[in-house]
């Protein structure tokens, strides 16, 4: 292939990827901005919605098949599930910590990842499942760049979420008052805004598109384990970080990045694709050090 077309290639792959770490950081940026907690447990929600879309495909398929309207069905039922997971998990586990310093929180959030994985680890028997989806995966040509009906429903499907959750925070009456806690929480409280019901629903929307990710994730792979959402959580995480953390532009700006980082790393001699971890992780360290607020962060004073 010439330069110009392994680019062009690079660049769809880029853009797939990070579409999948936008939607995971989110979340990230949303209970960020929310409440301030670093929630660790958001990449083991992602594992859960991948697991959930596999249990409602392998029963619903026997009945539909297994194919796009099952798929599609199966998506909306895990992120709706997986979204009133994710507010148990504040109600339970979070809300009563929230006036608790923020290193108990922060623990709490990695007790409630451990919890998760461990379960679906004896749940699954520790093993990788197939992602078994009856979709056409025929490759065809548009111009130089190789396509398949899969990945392109992924990706348009993908950035169509996270443009509705941009329409969600901008335009709606939730979401000003999102943002309106994320400036200043008391200050809402006086105001009258439930400030509870919109931690609430900020942690189902997230967990609801963090769930949409990981089936995304199964069918682009074809497999998940219990383990899927460590790494993912983390360059999410990071993603949210370079784009600003708290953020909500920034998190779907930063997921397409690194996903770009590392489709166009794998291209760099002696790195290739054993070493595209390494490569994102270390662009972060070089990132931080240059700009610590993200490309669209703002630098804010604290009071300890």
């Amino acid at each position: 292939m010439a330069l110009h077309e392994i680019l062009l290639q690079q660049l769809f792959n880029g853009l797939l990827i990070g579409s999948f770490y936008g939607l995971v950081a989110i979340g990230y940026s949303m209970v960020y901005g929310i409440i301030k907690l670093l929630n660790f447990a958001h990449g083991d929600i992602y594992m859960i919605g991948a697991f959930s879309g596999l249990i409602f495909l392998s029963i619903a398929s026997p009945y539909i098949g297994a194919g796009w309207p099952s798929l599609i069905l199966g998506l909306l039922i895990t992120m709706l599930l997986v979204g009133l997971l994710g507010v148990l998990i504040q109600r339970v586990a979070y809300r009563p910590m929230l006036k608790a310093p923020r290193l108990s929180i922060l623990i709490t959030a990695l007790a409630v990842s451990m919890i998760l994985y461990n379960t679906v680890m004896l749940l699954s028997a520790g093993r990788y499942r197939a992602f078994n989806v009856d979709i056409s995966s025929e490759s065809f040509y548009l111009g130089a760049l190789r396509l398949t009906e899969t990945r392109v429903i992924l990706i348009v499907a993908a950035f169509t979420l996270m443009f509705i959750m941009h329409m969600f925070i901008t335009k709606t009456m939730y979401g000003k008052a999102m943002r309106a806690i994320a400036l200043d929480r008391d200050t809402c409280q006086l105001m009258g805004i439930d400030v509870f019901k919109i931690i609430a629903l900020t942690f189902f929307v997230g967990s609801a598109l963090a769930a949409a990710a990981g089936i995304m994730a199964g069918v682009y792979y074809g497999t998940i384990h219990f383990f899927m959402g460590f790494l993912i959580g983390l360059k999410a995480f990071t993603a949210a970080v370079i784009g600003g953390i708290g953020i909500i532009p920034g998190a779907m700006l930063g997921g397409l990045l690194l996903g770009l980082l590392e489709a166009f790393g794998t291209q760099i001699p002696f790195i290739g694709t054993e070493w595209k971890d390494v490569f994102s992780f270390a662009f972060l360290i070089l990132f931080l050090i240059f700009k610590p607020n993200g490309l669209l962060g703002r630098s804010e004073s604290e009071r300890m």
